[in-house]
């Protein structure tokens, strides 16, 4: 009988639907580099067994920026940042619908709104549901709304203004939470996502990887997200900012990133998995062949970091043989690049609502 290599076997496990043992999920992560070509062919073919060559893009739209009263060490717009980034309220609807139009023509499948702060107030949430209508009568996109910890009733009016998806990063493992924020507590996050799926509606949530955490946070952030039966997967990778708690934090390079993205495909083998903030950051040259488990990426910015253009990341998708994936599901079988501009002058200060 032929022994298959280790990884094949993983991936003979994932296919089945049996878990990784911890070692073996440790093994993932401290494999020698001479193995991460083996590592991803096994987790592309789990990749493939669900999502075939297609590939998912998902626009992201600050709609608020700053002016948070969480301490979370990762990030810019928290209230102990120092980092200088813009802070404005709720944008108004017409910058909204502006940033729709973009990803419309960017072939992106989903618009993902996103406004900082805890939780948000009947005012700003009135504008999210006006927003959110606006967009859905003029653009065939789905709708990711991320904003912060939300309650069942709050969920279903979303669902009722026809957002598809929620978004509420779990970001790390419940034994390192700590360490990244005090002003809430992982048990907070789980309920806000136990809360979108007892809705009814499509759950997204994932983490922020390359924080100090060890292996086992790394693995411990997967198996909660398999226990919620989390259905849309971003895996960030730290970005230090200068002016955040954790600006001096080096600990990523371009293959410790495709083994993170290779295991957890393995641990979540039929979710949508997206290589999210600091794409081009840490993987730079290789970030191809971060495709081979994952099989969604944001087009255009991020937050309060900008992207590669649009064009760019077109043209990586297509050189690797990989086909642009329809809000519906379906393949894109049009020329990808029709309307594409080269990229988007960045505007130095956004529309806002005053309220």
């Amino acid at each position: 009988m032929t022994v298959l290599p280790i990884w094949q076997s993983l991936a003979d496990k994932a296919l089945a639907g049996d878990l990784l043992s911890r070692d073996e999920a440790r093994a993932v992560l401290t494999a020698p580099d001479d193995q991460l070509l083996d590592q991803l062919a096994a987790a592309y073919r789990v990749r493939r067994a669900t999502w075939g060559n297609r590939v998912r893009l998902h626009f992201l739209l600050n709609a608020q920026s700053g002016l948070c009263p969480e301490d979370c060490g990762y990030c810019s717009q928290s209230k102990i940042s120092a980092a200088e980034i813009e802070k404005y309220p709720m944008l108004a609807q017409e910058r909204i619908m502006e940033a729709a139009d973009r990803a419309a023509q960017l072939k992106a499948g989903t618009l993902c709104m996103v406004i900082s702060g805890r939780s948000p107030g009947e005012t700003v949430f009135g504008k999210v549901l006006d927003a959110v209508k606006a967009v859905r009568a003029k653009h065939d996109l789905k709708i990711c709304a991320c904003l912060g910890l939300l309650n069942e009733e709050q969920v279903l009016r979303l669902k009722e203004a026809g957002v598809e998806t929620v978004n509420h990063n779990l970001n790390t493992s419940a034994n390192y939470t700590p360490e990244i924020v005090n002003t809430h507590t992982f048990e907070d996050r789980v309920n806000t996502v136990a809360a979108v799926k007892k809705a009814g509606m499509k759950t997204c949530s994932g983490g922020i990887l390359g924080m100090g955490e060890s292996h086992d946070d790394v693995i411990d952030l997967a198996l909660s997200l398999r226990e919620l039966d989390v259905k849309s997967v971003p895996v960030n990778f730290l970005i230090p900012v200068p002016g955040t708690k954790l600006e001096g934090v080096r600990q990523l390079d371009p293959r410790q990133c495709l083994r993170i993205l290779s295991l957890y495909r393995l641990l979540l083998p039929t979710q949508e998995i997206r290589i999210s903030g600091g794409r081009e950051v840490h993987l730079r040259s290789m970030q191809v062949m971060g495709l081979y488990p994952a099989n969604s990426i944001f087009v255009g910015d991020y937050l309060t970091t900008q992207g590669q253009t649009a064009r760019e990341d077109l043209r990586m998708i297509e050189d690797a043989g990989f086909v642009l994936e329809t809000p519906d599901g379906d393949a894109f079988t049009g020329d990808p690049f029709d309307g594409v501009p080269e990229a988007y002058p960045r505007a130095p200060l956004p529309l806002v609502d005053v309220a």
